[in-house]
Parts: structure tokens; C-alpha cells; sequence
């Protein structure tokens, strides 16, 4: 009997990367690793990624520091920048690609001795408002990266839709995309703003880089779609097994708070998963957990360390019987439906002790 295990798929990886090739079949690839590869496991993606991309992109230096650790020498581009003074003797050594999205980076840039130029893109603000200079901003930001000594030249340009997974609000990102391309024509550096849905959804987003990240994972980034709807495989399949089964009566209830009541005589499975695993506790009542190739619903508050299914009065389940919990038969989608939330948050917050397994 196995506890909670995040089994990740690394063929789908790169079945899911080829995908996206062929989205943007002239655009080179930076794969998305921040957060742990969003939860899924920062070495081992990167290490399988490595021959089939460009780059990778983190949020933070220490996740770059990381990377390079574990082998990985392609670029890695800061996509928050650097967040103090000392960062930057590092960056430049490392060859780390860094965002500049205000000034006080700029000025930081300017007062610290750097053992070499570092790369540098300009990140510009299309919409989003959280990183990136605005509009009054960007030609004097371009203008002194462009006569710094310590910048490699020429530089690039980047920035983010920020409402690419809503085609439906197509003149929002008519807009931002328009905006994007009239400041890149002052530009002779690389260009990337193609983000999961933008690499989808805009083709004109598809710029010289673009930026995948929760697709190559095999998840949409749309509301009304899952990953194998756009033809992607989930690399994720979070399971567990049923370490308990207990007979019912009608009407007795379940769980911390009693939330659940049996409609009927029945059998609970006790699945060995909790919030302490990362499996949201705001699941509601009714919730699928796939157990011997049917959907069981969930019955009564996740627990830290198990949950409760009802298999139904006439069920021939045993202990030890696997449950899994979203990924391959379950898209992550569909429970991150129930909870009011996104996929994005579910897969990223696995926990320590979940066992990674690797399924090549």
C-alpha cells in the first residue's frame, strides 16, 4: 500500500513541449519552472526539458541558483528581476537573464560593481499593472539600459497578457498586444510575450520567445477547457490508496463538523490524503476520486491526512485499492472547479511529504 505519491509523467512533458512547437512552430521555448515547476518537480523537469527548449524562466534567483546547481547551462531569465543590490554580482556571473521593470532597478544597476555586463529585458506594463514600466517611463528606462556599460547589448523586451486565457475580451487584448508591438518597434533585441493561452489564443503573441508554462504541464489555462481538450497529455497524476472501509447506516454523518449525512446504507473508503498533502480542503461534498476506473464522491471535510469517499452500498473495494486523485482519468481542472479555484494553485501546492515518482 502506497501513501500520497504525485507520479510525473515525463514523456507527457514532452509530448505536451512538441505540442507547443507546433503552436509556435517559429518562436524558440522558455520553459516555465518556477514554483517547483509548478509543484511538479524543478530538476526533474528541467533535466528533461533541457534538450527540447531554449531557456527557462524562474520568479526568483534563488530557483536560477538552482538550476544552474543541478547542470542546467541554458539561459535562465529572472522574470521578477532582482530584488536587492548584492543580486547582481551573481546574476552576472551565472549569465542569468534578468527583467528590469522600474527604475530603482536601474538605479541599483548603475551604483554596483558587476564582473561583467549582464543581459537585460525590459519589462513593460500592457495591462496587468503588477511588474513593468509604464508608459511615461519606457523610452527613458530604454534609453539608459541601452548607454549602460554594464548591460549586454542589444537588450530585449518583454511583458505579460493579462487576459489572453479570456478570448472573449478579445479588444482588451487586441489592445495590449498593439501596445506591445508599437514600443518593440524602437527595439532590435528579442521580443517574448507569449504566455500558455497567448501562445494558444494570439498568434501574434508569438513572438521571438515565448514563455509555456501551465500547458507544458498538460493543463488549459482556460475556464472552459482541460489539457486534453487542446490535445495535451497531464503530467501529474496525484494518487493514494484506501487504507480504511467502513459499513454506514442511513442517516448518520460524517467528518469533522458533520457536513456530510448518509442518504442511505453505504461504504465509505478512507483514502490516506489530506490538506497536509496538498489535496484542498475546501473540496465540496461530491467531489470524484477515481477508484477502480469509477468516479466516487467525496463525502464530508478533507481531513490533514485522509479524506472520506462513499463507494456506494453495493461496493467491492478492498484496502489497498489505488485512489487517485486528479491527473491521468481526472483532469486537476475538474477539482479545481469544485474548489472555486484554479488548477495553477492545486499542482503548486503539494506538499514536502507527498513521494515523487517518476513514470518515463
Amino acid at each position: 500500500m502506497k501513501s500520497v505519491t504525485a507520479v510525473i509523467n515525463t514523456q507527457a512533458l514532452i509530448s505536451n513541449i512538441e505540442k507547443i512547437k507546433s503552436w509556435a512552430p517559429q518562436s524558440k521555448i522558455v520553459a516555465v519552472v518556477k514554483a517547483n515547476a509548478y509543484g511538479h518537480g524543478v530538476i526533474t523537469v528541467a533535466q528533461t526539458l533541457d534538450p527540447k527548449v531554449d531557456a527557462f524562466a524562474v520568479a526568483r534567483l534563488p530557483e536560477a541558483l538552482e538550476l544552474r546547481a543541478a547542470g542546467i547551462q541554458k539561459p535562465v531569465i529572472l522574470l521578477e528581476g532582482f530584488l536587492n543590490d548584492e543580486d547582481l554580482p551573481i546574476i552576472a556571473e551565472q549569465g542569468f537573464y534578468t527583467a528590469i521593470h522600474d527604475e530603482a532597478q536601474l538605479d541599483a544597476l548603475e551604483r554596483t560593481q558587476v564582473p561583467q555586463p549582464i543581459h537585460a529585458w525590459l519589462k513593460i506594463d500592457i495591462g496587468m499593472h503588477r511588474l513593468g514600466a509604464s508608459r511615461d517611463e519606457v523610452a527613458r528606462m530604454k534609453e539608459r539600459l541601452e548607454h549602460s556599460a554594464k548591460v549586454v547589448q542589444p537588450i530585449g523586451l518583454i511583458s505579460h497578457l493579462s487576459v489572453a486565457d479570456c478570448p472573449e475580451q478579445s479588444d482588451y487584448n487586441e489592445e495590449q498586444i498593439n501596445y506591445f508591438f508599437e514600443v518593440a518597434q524602437g527595439f532590435s533585441g528579442d521580443l517574448c510575450l507569449g504566455n500558455s493561452a497567448g501562445i494558444i489564443s494570439w498568434p501574434k503573441a508569438r513572438t521571438t520567445y515565448v514563455r509555456p508554462g501551465i500547458i507544458m504541464y498538460g493543463i488549459s489555462p482556460y475556464a472552459d477547457k482541460t489539457g486534453t481538450d487542446l490535445g495535451l497529455t497531464p503530467v501529474m497524476t496525484l494518487k493514494s490508496s484506501l487504507i480504511a472501509i467502513r459499513k454506514i447506516k442511513k442517516g448518520e454523518r460524517v467528518g469533522y463538523g458533520a457536513t456530510w449525512t448518509a442518504p442511505h446504507d453505504t461504504i465509505l473508503g478512507i483514502v490516506g490524503a489530506g490538506y497536509g498533502d496538498g489535496y484542498p480542503r475546501t473540496v465540496p461534498n461530491d467531489t470524484p476520486v477515481l477508484i477502480n476506473g469509477r468516479m466516487a464522491p467525496t463525502a464530508g471535510r478533507v481531513c490533514m491526512d485522509m479524506l472520506f469517499v462513499d463507494l456506494g452500498p453495493d461496493a467491492q473495494d478492498h484496502i489497498g485499492d489505488e485512489a487517485i486523485l486528479w491527473g491521468e482519468g481526472l483532469p486537476v481542472e475538474r477539482i479545481a472547479a469544485a474548489c472555486g479555484t484554479i488548477p495553477y494553485e492545486l499542482v503548486c501546492r503539494i506538499m514536502p511529504r507527498v513521494n515523487m515518482e517518476l513514470k518515463a
